[in-house]
């Protein structure tokens, strides 16, 4: 019974203490609109898009991930760019902001504000 819980429990992210470990990326974002805060778990051996230089060279990745919240359903466009190695290198967002893994869990448990 207690395999069966931890497996449910890190198939659906329920331990968050784990998340910097599980070999995921991790995206926590606020939407521009609604301020409403969202967390997004990328698989970086999915997720990824190869990108190619000059001839058949690995240039890096790109990670492009459309985002929406659960309050106001505006879709934000978050684009990062990675080196060969999959370090970033560059983070945009559209419609939204990025934001810590430490302002995210201060954030999601509190209630919004009504909308404007």
């Amino acid at each position: 019974m207690v395999f069966e819980m931890n497996f449910l429990r890190r198939l659906f992210g329920g331990d968050a203490s784990n998340r910097e470990h599980d070999g995921a990326i991790h995206l926590y974002v606020e939407c521009g609109r609604c301020r409403a805060v969202v967390h997004v778990r990328v698989d970086p051996r999915n997720d990824l898009i190869p990108e190619y230089g000059d001839g058949d060279d690995l240039a890096g990745y790109r990670l492009i991930k459309e985002i929406m919240d659960s309050r106001c359903f505006r879709l934000m466009r978050a684009e990062i760019e990675y080196d060969a190695r999959r370090r970033e290198i560059n983070r945009v967002i559209e419609g939204g902001a990025f934001i810590t893994r430490d302002e995210y869990e201060q954030r999601r448990l509190l209630p919004l504000s009504p909308r404007d």
